[in-house]
């Protein structure tokens, strides 16, 4: 099984389908995977194959990790287009997280005025305010909401907690008044009870985009290795016809294939 597991605290520069040159911000540790999903569909595997032996990196470690690496990129006249939390699991975890926002906030500032800062989550932590108010400090606060179905989420994005409820994830992300971006991630399958390309998924789905109202959907697909091995893109057409009814609602929608 090919995974990636991802360096930290600070991982790249990379290339992102969606951001540009993105340097990454890794709060989880460096030897395993830390997360409140456990995606079949994740490019660094299952939990359970990934089971860190060390530590979730510190505030400090990781304001110095960033320092140094803006500072050697500005030398080279190669400072990044964004700095993006993003890793081994899920960023908002950590227990520094918000206070690690102003850090990046001020390191941003200071050394790539240009640069934007975007968080990947899958939203399972946005019930706490202290996190939620964090998150409004971003430039990109991209939260997951693949379907609002719960057997399909229990079934494809597994929560680790089995009192996930998806409406209240949704009530949450109604709390960052239209300062959020949606990512959702379709695929099929062979072999498999899952595809949430149907109408019976899109238009629920369509209607909670309304109630959130983002300033942005991000709609894409598979790109690396899957964990699970029966998993299938979604094709383009698919894609495009999805983005499609976005657009139709009113809202901004780019399509990652």
């Amino acid at each position: 099984m090919s995974t990636i597991i991802y360096p930290s605290p600070i991982f790249g520069p990379i290339h992102s389908r969606r951001f540009g040159i993105s340097l990454g911000i890794n709060l989880l540790p460096n030897d395993g995977k830390i997360c409140s999903f456990d995606c079949i569909y994740c490019e660094c595997g299952f939990n359970a194959d990934h089971r860190p032996t060390s530590k979730m990196p510190d505030r400090e470690t990781v304001r110095k990790a960033l320092e140094e690496k803006l500072l050697a990129m500005k030398a080279e006249d190669a400072l990044p287009d964004v700095l993006t939390f993003a890793g081994n699991g899920e960023p908002t975890c950590h227990p520094q997280f918000p206070k690690i926002i102003d850090d990046v906030i001020k390191l941003r500032d200071n050394y790539c005025p240009q640069c934007e800062i975007t968080v990947l989550s899958n939203a399972t932590m946005i019930h706490k305010a202290e996190v939620r108010e964090a998150l409004m400090k971003t430039d990109n606060n991209c939260q997951k909401l693949d379907t609002v179905d719960a057997d399909f989420i229990f079934k494809t994005d597994r929560p680790q907690n089995p009192n996930y409820n998806v409406k209240e994830t949704v009530e949450n992300l109604c709390k960052f008044g239209g300062k959020v971006v949606i990512q959702t991630m379709f695929l099929r399958s062979e072999g498999l009870d899952i595809d949430n390309t149907g109408d019976e998924y899109v238009a629920p789905w369509l209607d909670a985009l309304k109630a959130i109202k983002p300033q942005k959907v991000m709609i894409y697909t598979i790109d690396r290795e899957t964990p699970d091995k029966r998993l299938r893109k979604a094709e383009p057409v698919v894609l495009d016809d999805i983005a499609r009814r976005v657009r139709a609602i009113g809202l901004e929608c780019t399509v990652s294939y």
